[in-house]
């Protein structure tokens, strides 16, 4: 298949993009640890590595590669159950595996990478028997298991990406709206439903932190304690005002300089970006994101058959979902969750699974359908 392929397709603005969003991370996590030179040479190790796999990925046939779909399952769903036997954990939560040589990992990363490339497999599969009970018992049953697994780490906004992604390839696949409206009917309620009993002190199947999250965006002035970090987060945002305080800001008036930040350079690196580069370059990044969903959302439009649109889609939505939702955290617009921001915030496995799944999107757009352009 390599020498097939016609390379005036090969869509070279994706690899910018990410590139760029990249350097961008860099820069925030050099300001945001106080220059710590050996967590930014980690990252860019991990840029280097995730780039090169990138490349090769999107030269090798997706039909190639979603042949190993059984395998591509059970190596996520067993990476998964390695976590809660032989884990390490921070705090109260356990996500990460420490693999010789490689060193640490969080699988659940690049389990949303396998759950995109299997059930894209899976609904092409049946794409004529998709509506079919049987079929889409089968691929809840099939979702559940990881599913489940990663809630019990628990990584509660790790599942609720994967849902919404897996919802989105789902949608792709051209289930019918019967199935869509019928979903629909029980989730929102049942979202209000929980709402109701959290306020009313019944807590069903979250843990304690999860709900005290909540309930503090919900009611911060009764939950101070817990919404102090988003709290933080805006003011530094706003402090930034056009133009942004300046690269590596360490300012009397700094929010990050003042230490009032946490996990800045992870979950609310967004902060660094607003305090110290402003609106405008807020808006670019923001900008940057929508560009890369909307160039895998014109792929999946032009992929040569279902399963290249659904990876393309899957992809879409995962770099969609899960930016919005760490923007949303900093901006306090959602309750507070541990998501990284895609291709910025520190950390390799996040920034090794994007890699790949955006490899095999490149593919994708090689074996497009529209041969004319």
């Amino acid at each position: 298949m390599l020498f097939d392929y016609h390379f005036r397709r090969y869509n070279f603005r994706l690899l910018i993009y990410m590139a760029v969003l990249c350097m961008i991370g860099l820069m925030a996590i050099y300001s945001a640890t106080n220059q710590n030179l050996a967590t930014v040479n980690k990252q860019l190790m991990g840029i280097g590595v995730g780039l090169f796999l990138a490349l090769v990925l999107s030269l090798i046939d997706y039909h190639w590669i979603l042949s190993f779909h059984y395998v591509i399952y059970l190596v996520c769903v067993a990476f998964l159950a390695a976590v809660i036997l032989f884990g390490r954990s921070r705090g109260i939560a356990t996500r990460w595996l420490q693999l010789p040589v490689i060193g640490q990992i969080q699988p659940s990363e690049f389990v949303k990478i396998g759950m995109i490339l299997f059930f894209a497999w899976y609904f092409e599969r049946y794409q004529e028997r998709i509506n079919r009970v049987t079929v889409v018992f089968a691929a809840a049953l099939l979702f559940a298991v990881p599913a489940g697994l990663i809630y019990a780490q628990p990584n509660l906004s790790t599942l609720i990406v994967l849902t919404i992604v897996v919802a989105a390839i789902v949608f792709s696949a051209g289930i019918s709206y019967k199935w869509v409206l019928g979903v629909l009917a029980v989730v929102i309620p049942a979202i209000f439903l929980l709402f109701y009993l959290l306020q009313n002190g019944m807590i069903p199947f979250l843990k304690q932190y999860m709900a005290n999250r909540i309930l503090s965006w919900q009611n911060p002035e009764l939950y101070s304690e817990t919404y102090y970090q988003q709290e933080n987060s805006i003011m530094a945002i706003g402090s930034g005002q056009l133009w942004g305080k300046g690269w590596n800001n360490t300012g009397i008036l700094s929010v990050k300089a003042g230490n009032f930040l946490v996990e800045e350079q992870n979950d609310f690196i967004f902060a660094i970006i607003g305090e110290e580069f402003g609106f405008v370059g807020s808006v670019f990044v923001i900008g940057l994101y929508l560009i890369l969903v909307c160039e895998c959302l014109i792929m999946a439009v032009r992929a040569s058959d279902l399963s290249g649109r659904m990876i393309c889609t899957g992809m879409a939505a995962l770099l969609g979902f899960q930016s919005f939702a760490n923007i949303a955290v900093a901006t306090a617009i959602f309750p507070n969750t541990g998501l990284p921001l895609p291709f910025i915030s520190s950390g390799v496995s996040s920034l090794l699974s994007l890699f790949i799944g955006m490899g095999v999107v490149l593919n994708v757009g090689l074996q497009r359908r529209f041969h004319n352009e």
